[in-house]
């Protein structure tokens, strides 16, 4: 099993309901470490190159602006297979479909307000850490 990075983000929806903790337990208790951690607010420009990929799409304004309207705290995730592994504590991003007991079942509102973002593949964590943290600020 290769020792991974992924990104993991705690959305405004959960920090807004002090859930950091509780989520990270549940991605600790998974045997994942958190090698980098930082609580942010981004600004438009920021959610807008982040999620460039789905500019696209219908719900790209409407995640650009729920993803800046709250603190949200951006960590790295390191641990065998920590891209799949996390995926799978994070739930199905509809909470209605998700496993009992996966972060999302336990904690999301709704499809929109699913508290995290996990990334989705060991390239685009690269990409995404790349693009949150500074090589110096990710500590094993």
């Amino acid at each position: 099993m290769p020792i991974q990075q992924s990104l993991s983000i705690i959305k405004p929806d959960a920090t807004k309901r002090n859930l950091t903790g509780k989520i990270n337990a549940k991605i600790e208790d998974a045997g994942l470490r958190i090698v980098a951690q930082k609580r942010v607010k981004w600004k438009q420009a920021e959610a807008r190159k982040f999620y460039a990929v789905h500019k696209d799409r219908p719900f790209y304004k409407d995640l650009v602006k729920f993803m800046t309207s709250g603190p949200i705290v951006m960590q790295v995730l390191e641990g065998n297979n920590a891209v799949s592994k996390y995926r799978k504590i994070m739930g199905a991003t509809n909470p209605k479909e998700a496993d009992k007991g996966t972060i999302r079942a336990d904690f999301a509102q709704d499809i929109e307000r699913n508290s995290v973002h996990g990334s989705d593949s060991a390239e685009n964590a690269a990409k995404e850490i790349k693009l949150c943290f500074k090589k110096a600020e990710i500590v094993g």
